[in-house]
């Protein structure tokens, strides 16, 4: 198979840390608060919430409004108090996620040999935020806001395609999570698998499948930009 065009990554834990960013962002402003288990905690809403608006049961609602009512529903349960200022600052932290530290390097590597852009269900001011934040190299940010629809809806991985007007064999979907590319190869996208063994935090590990099923698979992105020659 040729190598693809553009390459569309996902960004929540393919090209940031999402779980020990928001874990140190909430145990440096709550007091006391177990930062893995409060980032874990928040996540978990993150799919349900995303299913009702696929489904319908909830009209389109962007990532940074649904983190949100995550968010409220999580400090109840923890019984922590905070006023509107610090919810919001707290609500943006995932504008503030750090890069793993292979992400930059192998980025700016693969950009020499390809058009990079976004694929991931956060809104594109989170998205543009994140960018400035932790310098990533985008040539494009595409966010399921574009589409209406949430990974892994088929419009948004044949939405990149349409966007470049190139065929789907010509993206290739780079991500850490397999649901994720499996999704994007039936809809005929290549795809990268990139281990991000600490998304989860500490201790916790995600059982792998056959990786053989996806274009490639690579230990970080320097190791996927030196597979594809970048």
């Amino acid at each position: 198979m040729s190598l693809p065009k553009v390459l569309a990554f996902d960004v929540f834990g393919t090209v940031v840390d999402w779980h020990g960013s928001i874990g140190r962002e909430a145990e440096a402003l709550i007091a006391g608060v177990d930062g893995n288990q409060f980032a874990s905690a928040w996540r978990a809403g993150y799919k349900p919430a995303m299913d009702e608006v696929r489904t319908g049961k909830r009209g389109w609602t962007k990532i940074d409004d649904l983190h949100r009512i995550i968010l409220d529903r999580l400090l109840d349960d923890f019984g922590i108090t905070l006023d509107e200022d610090k919810r919001r600052h707290l609500n943006r932290a995932w504008h503030r996620l750090a890069p793993w530290p292979d992400t930059v390097g192998g980025m700016t590597r693969l950009k020499r040999k390809f058009t990079l852009t976004t694929l991931s269900n956060g809104n594109l001011g989170l998205l543009a935020n994140m960018a400035k934040h932790a310098g990533l190299p985008w040539d494009l940010i595409l966010s399921a806001e574009v589409f209406r629809h949430y990974k892994p809806d088929p419009e948004t991985y044949l939405g990149v395609a349409e966007i470049f007007d190139i065929q789907p064999a010509e993206v290739m979907l780079v991500a850490a999570h397999e649901d994720d590319l499996d999704a994007a190869k039936a809809c005929g996208l290549q795809t990268a698998f990139v281990e991000r063994p600490a998304e989860f935090g500490p201790g916790v590990s995600v059982p792998k499948g056959d990786l053989s099923r996806f274009t490639f698979a690579a230990h970080d992105l320097n190791h996927l930009a030196e597979q594809m020659g970048a």
